[in-house]
């Protein structure tokens, strides 16, 4: 069993960490000045300069298959990458990605989607999440009625990450109201011109996702991504795709954190005394130390069974489960050994403790995966000991 990395992992985490510190980290005054100032962090031009920046070096679809014009990186590299871009608050992602499930649509539809999405010319959302069917997302009750040659969607969708920028959407509605989950819900690629619309939802973080509403909305059958009624496993795939990414990204955040604590512990006085010699304080430190390093293996092991072909479900909730709840004790403890001082807005702390509460949430909750980790331990799917037996 060997935990060292490649020389191409080294390469590409090394590379990214100098991005990370020489284009990204110099920005955070600016953003949090503008984020406080209830603007966007970066404007859409400066995000597209610095992907177009990474990409001089060759980082552009750092996942998309080579074939496409991508990096096609291994899921343990592209967990290392977003462990660095975690170390900033600087809301940036390479670019040159498009959703998983665009890779299924048909050459038509790869020329007007798929490829201009790579290329970074068109902007996606994904749309299955619903006011009454967030975790359920079988209670979807958007709905698509045939009529002539046309498919009519009526409906809203929420919570849709991108919805706001996105000048095309892949929706799931229902199709077939008797089949329902099981056979009775398509995918359809839809253009903004089409006639949805977007409104935009304000949340305690600086994430703005949105709300999308369908109203007889025309769609031709050639919109359909897949085919009539296999939309939800199209869905299921989307949303499995990479949930040890998020707990990766969080990470880098600890990290970070941890290391403001640490400072600051070493530097703050009280009673004559540095903080750092109080064992509440150690304890404290131990403590996010400890789970970080854990968390750090389990993100890796969800990441390596990605690669080696092996159903990684199981693996991915644990990370994402113990990722979302430890990130959160590790930023409240940051917070709590800055004192007052990291209640303020004068440093990032507090940023962070919004945008880490939402790893609890998004892309199934602690709840949704408390019930996957304990279904598959409960019904054999999983055994005890995991992959070593």
């Amino acid at each position: 069993m060997d935990f060292t990395l490649s020389t191409e992992e080294r390469e590409v985490r090394d590379w990214v960490r100098t991005f990370v510190q020489k284009e990204l980290t110099p920005l955070e005054p600016e953003v949090l000045r503008r984020e406080r100032a209830g603007q966007p962090g970066l404007t859409a031009e400066e995000h597209r300069s610095l992907q177009l920046k990474a990409k001089e070096s060759g980082f552009w679809g750092v996942q998309t298959p080579e074939e496409y014009g991508g990096m096609g990186l291994s899921a343990v590299m592209t967990a290392l990458l977003e462990a660095e871009l975690g170390k900033t608050f600087v809301p940036f992602r390479f670019g040159g990605s498009a959703d998983n499930i665009l890779f299924y649509a048909n050459e038509e539809q790869k020329q007007r989607y798929l490829l201009p999405t790579i290329a970074g010319d068109r902007k996606s959302c994904f749309a299955i999440t619903e006011p009454g069917a967030g975790s359920d997302a079988k209670a979807i009750r958007t709905t698509a009625r045939k009529d002539g040659a046309d498919w009519v969607i009526n409906g809203e969708k929420t919570f849709i990450t991108g919805g706001n920028e996105a000048d095309f959407v892949m929706v799931f509605a229902v199709t077939d109201p008797e089949k329902g989950a099981n056979g009775g819900v398509t995918c359809f690629l839809v253009d903004r011109e089409a006639g949805w619309k977007s409104e935009y939802i304000d949340t305690m973080g600086e994430w703005g996702p949105a709300s999308l509403i369908f109203q007889d909305v025309r769609v031709p059958e050639s919109q359909i991504l897949g085919e009539v009624g296999k939309g939800f496993n199209l869905a299921m795939q989307w949303i499995g795709r990479g949930r040890y990414l998020l707990p990766a990204r969080a990470i880098g955040s600890c990290e970070r954190l941890l290391s403001m604590a640490i400072e600051h512990a070493n530097t703050r006085e009280t009673f004559g005394q540095k903080i750092a010699e109080r064992q509440a304080i150690q304890w404290m430190i131990a403590d996010s130390g400890v789970e970080l390093e854990a968390l750090r293996w389990l993100v890796l092991h969800a990441a390596w069974q990605v690669d080696q072909g092996i159903d990684s479900r199981h693996a991915q909730s644990i990370a994402k489960l113990y990722g979302g709840q430890k990130a959160n004790e590790i930023v409240d403890r940051v917070l709590q050994i800055h004192g007052g001082m990291g209640y303020t807005r004068e440093l990032p702390v507090e940023r962070w403790y919004r945008e880490l509460r939402l790893l609890r949430i998004y892309e199934g909750t602690d709840e949704i995966q408390r019930r996957t980790i304990a279904r598959n331990l409960l019904k054999g799917h999983v055994k005890v000991g995991g992959v070593l037996g």
